[in-house]
């Protein structure tokens, strides 16, 4: 690698560290995350539950959270409207399929304590 590379390299990840870059990037990436929950309908939150331990839910109070770590009031039933891309009824409603007995066992294991 050459100097000018290497040069380069290192003024990148000194971006990086800025913190509005880095808020920039986590705010984008947060972003796609969302929209890739919104596209990928068949993926159940039970099943998100039970592999990463969050689910669409989940996503929803944390926002909500941040909204009020930073004084803000925000509405869960709104905010789950953003995290789903529609109202929460309607999305339950058109894809949310009843939980299997394995889903519900993996649940129930993942939540006992060792």
């Amino acid at each position: 690698m050459s100097i000018g590379d290497q040069q380069r390299m290192s003024k990148q990840k000194n971006e990086l560290a800025t913190p509005a870059v880095r808020q920039a990037i986590e705010a984008a990436v947060f972003q796609r995350l969302v929209k890739h929950l919104q596209e990928k309908t068949e993926v159940q939150n039970i099943e998100l539950m039970n592999v990463a331990d969050f689910c669409r839910n989940c996503l929803s109070k944390w926002y909500v959270a941040a909204a009020q770590e930073r004084g803000i009031e925000a509405d869960y039933e709104q905010v789950r409207e953003l995290i789903y891309g529609m109202p929460y009824a309607q999305w339950k409603e058109k894809y949310q399929t009843a939980m299997t007995a394995e889903q519900k066992a993996a649940l129930t294991a993942r939540r006992r304590p060792e």
